[in-house]
């Protein structure tokens, strides 16, 4: 059975990406060559990347691809070889990996949402930036390096603060 996605032309995403073997570092370890991967995809195949985080062993992000367009899943597919190519081998791969001549470094999947009005986009940018906080990497999200969050804190859009632990961690 195939696995359908939404491909609303224009439309604008939220993505949950991870790593396959969760206990790695691999994204934060090696953040500018996933950096480099997204630039070199986002220059050849256009997009708006409204809010990402990455954190160690997944990431998140929020795109808005041109008008016409909605073609996520290659602009994924590409950024996940451009990092895997720079990524020594050595990560273990399944039977089924090995047949197929595939590295193992991320999951074969990835969550992906089409947003569906302000207030989703709303509480999906706010997921994105909290997410370090959630996971306990930094007490508030303007700590976290990794993150789309200072964009928004030098636009005056959020305050440094914003996205401060509540549970007595301050």
């Amino acid at each position: 059975m195939r696995y359908r996605r939404t491909d609303t032309k224009g439309g604008t995403y939220f993505f949950t990406v991870n790593l396959a073997q969760r206990q790695l570092r691999l994204l934060v370890d090696h953040v500018a060559v996933l950096r480099a991967a997204v630039k070199e995809v986002k220059g050849r195949h256009p997009f708006h990347i409204d809010a990402f985080v990455v954190l160690p062993d997944h990431l998140h992000a929020i795109w808005t691809p041109p008008e016409g367009d909605a073609d996520f899943a290659m602009r994924w597919m590409l950024i996940k070889a451009g990092f895997s190519r720079h990524i020594a081998k050595g990560e273990h791969r399944n039977a089924s990996r090995i047949g197929k001549g595939e590295r193992g470094i991320w999951q074969r999947r990835y969550w992906e949402h089409m947003i569906r009005d302000a207030h989703d986009y709303e509480r999906h940018v706010d997921y994105v930036h909290y997410n370090p906080v959630k996971h306990g990497h930094v007490n508030r999200a303007a700590e976290w390096p990794h993150s789309s969050i200072h964009r928004y804190i030098a636009a005056g859009t959020l305050g440094y603060d914003w996205g401060g632990e509540t549970n007595g961690r301050d």
